[in-house]
């Protein structure tokens, strides 16, 4: 009889604990925040606004994933921003770079283990919509998980559901804080559906069709992942997209990442007051 074949091991049984990861990083710092804001292309200048207690790169931390994006710096940063205890994760990770989403996920799951209650997922984006345009910015209402593969296959980590409800995976609450800090700033932000793909090449015009047709208002190859685990943490989850190019078929000429990289650029300050506003509102809203 032919020898048994080797099981695979499941992507998430190779990881630490995310508990022994977060206790190395409460050991490091005072604070315990509440909020965590994952900083995508376009929102990098945010880590300035905060005046940080405890500084990790990413390589310092257990089974933290280690991209090479650039515009990502990846870091982890607890201090305050706004007058708010924060976590920032300071770059990701991404699907297309060969990791498994149960690794860009893990960071997660620690921000989960350290406290986290609500997180702020931020990305840049290409637009669908027709009234969106490069520099506008989009309050994710739903998405459409395109990417091929759900964070959550494989073992049930103790304590989790395997079957989570994602009917309302955005959260109200923190989205109507988004709305009120751009109305406050006189910036216009849309609201609508992020479609995720796994990347690395850009749409074509064909499949930009068919995703307008599914319902979908932008497009990008993060952010979903993230969002489907903070979910399965009980983390209250809001996302945040920088429209940084009209997506294929629908603007003059081709997509680039250069393109992407420059629209975010112009408009990081921009994004920057965006999200500060958000983080006040977010210190209001907490119990004394």
């Amino acid at each position: 009889m032919p020898p048994p074949l080797p099981q695979r091991r499941s992507p998430i049984s190779r990881l630490p604990s995310p508990a022994t990861t977060a206790a190395l990083i409460r050991r490091r710092t005072t604070l315990r925040p509440h909020l965590a804001i994952l900083l995508g292309s376009g929102f990098d200048l945010v880590a300035d606004r905060v005046d940080v207690e405890a500084r990790f790169a990413y390589r310092e931390l257990p089974g933290f994933p280690v991209g090479n994006v650039p515009g990502h710096a990846g870091q982890l940063l607890i201090g305050r921003c706004d007058g708010v205890d924060v976590a920032i994760l300071s770059g990701r990770a991404h699907y297309y770079e060969g990791f498994d989403l149960a690794e860009i996920t893990y960071p997660v799951r620690v921000l989960a283990e350290l406290g986290i209650t609500a997180i702020l997922l931020t990305n840049a984006a290409g637009g669908i919509h027709p009234r969106l345009r490069p520099g506008d910015f989009l309050v994710l209402s739903d998405h459409i998980n395109l990417i091929g593969q759900n964070p959550l296959r494989g073992p049930v980590p103790t304590g989790r559901e395997r079957f989570v409800d994602l009917t309302a995976v955005y959260d109200p609450g923190l989205r109507r804080m988004l709305r009120d800090a751009a109305r406050i700033s006189g910036k216009v932000l849309r609201e609508g559906v992020y479609l995720a793909v796994s990347g690395p090449s850009y749409e074509t015009p064909a499949e930009i069709r068919a995703f307008r047709r599914l319902g979908a208002d932008a497009v990008g190859m993060s952010t979903v992942p993230e969002a489907v685990v903070a979910r399965q943490c009980g983390l209250r989850v809001a996302g945040l997209s920088c429209i940084t190019n009209a997506a294929a078929g629908l603007g003059p000429g081709k997509v680039s990442h250069e393109e992407v990289r420059e629209t975010a650029r112009t408009v990081s300050a921009r994004a920057t007051a965006l999200v500060g506003g958000f983080v006040r509102r977010f210190g209001r809203s907490e119990p004394a």
